[in-house]
């Protein structure tokens, strides 16, 4: 979970690019310092460098690198789908088969 400082930095940085304004460490600096939060000198700088000639915009709606692809949309019918008739499910109420049973192979046998 991310500490404070690194909220704090984070939160002036969303403001700075929300009015459009260059994010600087200087402005940073100002800006949690103004919120009255105490944070390390690297912060500022660090998110400075980071987001130095990049667009914030981009940047949150491009959705971030480390989750999955979207998953491809489904192809639907126009026309709703009937309800499968009761038979097919009883065939596919088949009994379980016994997986518990001991078949001797057990790994500190």
């Amino acid at each position: 979970m991310a500490d404070v400082s690194e909220l704090a930095v984070t939160y002036a940085a969303l403001i700075l690019a929300d009015d459009n304004v260059a994010i600087t460490a200087d402005k940073l600096s100002k800006l949690v310092e103004a919120a009255g939060v105490t944070v390390q000198p690297f912060w500022p700088a660090l998110f400075a460098r980071v987001l130095a000639g990049k667009k914030v915009d981009d940047i949150l709606l491009s959705g971030g690198g480390g989750a999955a692809p979207a998953a491809a949309p489904v192809a639907t019918s126009a026309a709703p789908a009937k309800e499968a008739p009761k038979e097919e499910k009883k065939k596919k109420e088949e009994p379980k088969e016994e997986e518990d049973e001991d078949m001797g192979l057990g790994l500190f046998d």
